[in-house]
């Protein structure tokens, strides 16, 4: 039997969750990136059929998106690499019978900030393109 099994099972729990969280945050990179490239597929494609003139949806093809979506993916990526790094340290630590402090949660803070500003750029980015 492994010693603190409760404890090791509830890290490692976690540790999926953010992994979960991390695929997600990518997931959703890259649909922001290729959001644009969708949609000017889609009216290409209607104004070809329709033999209409211009499309309508250029500015919809802008670099923020692109730049965005990015963000979304790397940070995504940074979830991954830092619940692996806490998942590693965390299961030492479980494994040592001293007692230690908690830790510090700026790298949390951060994150969370870091992904709040992202998405509220973004939102407020799409609401002013109409």
């Amino acid at each position: 039997m492994i010693a603190n099994f409760s404890d090791h099972a509830a890290n490692e729990r976690t540790f999926l969750s953010w992994i979960r969280t991390g695929i997600a945050v990518i997931a959703f990179g890259f649909v922001i990136e290729r959001f644009n490239l969708f949609l000017l597929t889609i009216a290409q494609a209607a104004t070809g059929a329709i033999g209409a003139g211009e499309v309508r949806l250029p500015h919809l093809s802008s670099r923020v998106g692109r730049y965005e979506g990015l963000a979304f993916i790397f940070g995504g990526v940074g979830l991954v690499v830092l619940a692996t790094i806490r998942f590693a340290r965390t299961t030492r630590l479980l494994d040592k019978q001293e007692v230690h402090s908690a830790d510090s949660i700026r790298t949390e803070l951060f994150l969370a900030a870091l992904l709040v500003l992202l998405v509220t750029s973004y939102s407020v980015y799409l609401a002013f393109q109409s």
